[in-house]
């Protein structure tokens, strides 16, 4: 069973929303969203740690994307609004025990993607 599986991709015009969801297998002290655009570097878009569910986000995305969580069902949801094109990419979902700032190499559990598009 896959450990971490990415749904709610699609394509949206710019200032459209989506909202994208991560099932888990496990529970994970960590979760993570990262995204890599065409021709980039894989980059941290958000992360959310268990203890009181604090928060964080990339620079780029800040005011515009909501991390949550949902434990009953290891569940973590990534709202999207007022998107970019410059958010398009492959959003993928990470899992770590105890690390949860946005050196990608450093997570352990990976999603294989979920395609966003934004249009002009």
């Amino acid at each position: 069973r896959e450990q971490l599986v990415e749904s709610g991709g699609g394509s949206v015009q710019a200032g459209g929303s989506l909202r994208l969801s991560c099932a888990a297998s496990r529970y994970y002290n960590c979760m993570a969203w990262f995204r890599q655009g065409p021709g980039n570097e894989r980059e941290g878009v958000a992360s959310i740690w268990s203890f009181r569910d604090v928060p964080r986000y990339g620079d780029s995305v800040k005011g515009r994307f909501t991390i949550s969580r949902a434990y009953a069902d290891d569940t973590v949801y990534l709202e999207l609004n007022s998107l970019k094109p410059e958010d398009t990419g492959i959003y993928y979902c990470a899992a770590h025990i105890s690390y949860c700032l946005f050196d990608s190499k450093r997570y352990n559990y990976w999603g294989r993607g979920t395609q966003v598009t934004v249009s002009p």
